[in-house]
């Protein structure tokens, strides 16, 4: 398997779920900041132009972040990132929807690619704002429904939602100096104790 990503992008959730299946993968580096997403070589790969996408030993290509990971997570069961009861299996997919649908682009994507949202530059600051003020209420409105006492976002366990979940925690505290609810905090830093965590910040030059 090969996984195409970009160093701290949204891609390092998923970097996480290959550490912690521990079988042999190559990483591919896309160079975000310098358009390598629209050139014509990415896009042979990914014509959506953006990370991560997996390129399974097959040589098919798989994309969306949410996708990836139930893959990885149900061919390699012995890993136990996903619950096998319906229930556990929803709930996950429903945080790996809330994650990359809403918080990642509403909250994040706000902050990170203002532009994105307007042309005019002095709306941009009003932009960034805005961004950090919905993935605050995002992050509450998580925080008001983590109502059992277990570390991970399944009560069942760790699975590939704290991988989904890592990364915009890790955003907000790394990159936009936000201060996380008491849960989230406590996830976060249990994240960052794990060793596949500890692994594929290294891998990806990124602070732990």
């Amino acid at each position: 398997m090969k996984l195409y990503y970009s160093p701290g992008a949204c891609s390092v959730g998923i970097h996480v779920v290959l550490e912690e299946i521990g079988k042999p993968y190559e990483l591919s580096p896309v160079a975000l900041k310098d358009g390598a997403q629209y050139k014509p070589e990415y896009m042979a790969i990914n014509p959506k132009s953006k990370v991560p996408a997996l390129q399974r030993d097959d040589g098919s290509v798989l994309t969306e972040w949410p996708v990836i990971a139930a893959y990885l997570a149900r061919t390699n069961p012995e890993a136990k990132l996903m619950p096998t009861d319906l229930e556990g299996e929803i709930r996950c997919m429903e945080m790996l929807d809330y994650v990359c649908g809403t918080i990642h682009p509403q909250g994040f994507t706000r902050q990170f690619r203002a532009t994105n949202f307007t042309s005019r530059e002095e709306d941009l600051p009003k932009v960034i704002e805005q961004g950090k003020q919905l993935a605050a209420k995002y992050f509450d409105t998580l925080e008001k429904g983590w109502t059992h006492t277990g570390t991970w976002v399944l009560p069942s366990g760790y699975s590939v939602a704290d991988a989904a979940l890592f990364f915009v925690e890790y955003w907000a505290a790394r990159r936009s100096g936000m201060s996380l609810p008491p849960h989230l905090d406590a996830h976060l830093k249990a994240m960052l104790a794990r060793p596949a965590v500890q692994r594929t910040l290294q891998q990806e030059g990124l602070p732990a």
